[in-house]
């Protein structure tokens, strides 16, 4: 099936913001473009973008930090919006039902990982905004069988931070081990770990956060934190998890020296500045882990939706029109807005 045609039969202009040259975002390097809304292939369908939330990983494929791998490329992978046609033998929605598009695109489906459930690990998997364009844009396309239905009570505004901010931190809130009730440390709190906070503090944990902005502390307390301090303040008891947001290498040894005998550290992001030398007694011994948390599955989607839907979660937005991409990540570089930016095309 073709895409949607205008008047003569043509398909629509649409916007997008692209990527050809990585470079820091201050310089503006996302061009905004005018091209023909996409067409989808066999599988797939086109998605009229109405929110895509702005995330860390967008700024690391921006300014080179993740390596350019398509160009150009159009960022977002916190994509919600209307189902605007289907390609061929894609049937599993209908027309106008709104959706979302995730970080993870692609599978093989076929691996040992794609058959154990842990397709996350599959070594041809392929990703919104780095390998095949996302949602800084009027339309996007996504394979169906990757597509999420977004529950009702949320918004689009609401729900577009939960596709990538809530499934890492609640695949990693899992990677580390915290039972209900338990102590939960968190450093670094941005958009991620400010919905990881709500699914924690909803399962009746404690949670301890140290992070740099006074205004990301600020909403730490709002948000039902037990103890917000600075990244340089050590926590005030020993955590049965932590988990480490904020891309800086030098908080893991710190983190480590804050976790109880037996807890588990996970780190949740897709980049991370070097790690120090860990001394083995003062950071390791006492069965204390690491773990690194690596994109997510479809099945960590499902779950965060479903749960987020129950507690429910309330995500804290500043919205930002499409076309200020580049001031968006700008202020998100620089810790300018607390919770979650997200772009709107309306």
């Amino acid at each position: 099936m073709s895409a949607p045609r205008g008047l003569g039969g043509r398909a629509p202009t649409a916007r997008a913001l692209a990527l050809r040259t990585q470079a820091p975002i201050e310089s503006g390097p996302l061009r905004l473009e005018e091209r023909a809304a996409p067409e989808p292939a066999a599988g797939e369908i086109l998605v009229r973008v109405s929110a895509c939330g702005i995330c860390r990983t967008d700024l690391h494929v921006v300014e080179g930090d993740l390596p350019l791998v398509k160009s150009p490329i159009v960022p977002g992978h916190q994509v919600v919006g209307r189902v605007e046609r289907s390609g061929p033998g894609a049937s599993r929605f209908e027309p106008g039902e709104r959706v979302g598009i995730a970080w993870l695109r692609r599978t093989c489906g076929a691996c040992a990982f794609c058959v154990s459930g842990r397709e996350n690990l599959c070594e041809e998997s392929e990703f919104t905004g780095w390998h095949a364009d996302g949602g800084f844009a009027d339309y996007a396309l996504v394979p169906e069988a990757f597509a999420y239905r977004i529950p009702p009570v949320f918004l689009d505004a609401d729900a577009a931070p939960l596709l990538c901010a809530g499934i890492i931190g609640y695949r990693a809130l899992k990677r580390s081990e915290v039972a209900p009730g338990g102590r939960l440390g968190i450093y670094g709190f941005g958009s991620s770990a400010h919905v990881t906070l709500q699914v924690a503090r909803a399962r009746g944990c404690e949670v301890f956060v140290c992070t740099r902005e006074p205004s990301h502390r600020e909403l730490a307390r709002k948000l039902g934190a037990a103890w917000v301090g600075d990244l340089h303040h050590a926590m005030p008891a020993k955590m049965d998890g932590t988990i480490v947001f904020a891309p800086i290498g030098d908080l893991v040894p710190r983190a480590l020296e804050n976790l109880a005998r037996g807890g588990t550290l996970a780190l949740a992001g897709i980049y991370m500045t070097p790690v120090p030398a860990l001394d083995y007694e003062r950071h390791l011994f006492y069965e204390r882990s690491v773990r690194s948390v690596t994109a997510n599955t479809r099945a960590d989607g499902e779950e965060l939706l479903a749960e987020a839907a129950r507690i429910p979660i309330r995500p804290e937005t500043t919205a930002f029109p499409l076309e200020e991409a580049n001031r968006a990540l700008t202020l998100l570089k620089q810790g300018g807005f607390t919770g979650s930016g997200v772009l709107l095309t309306g």
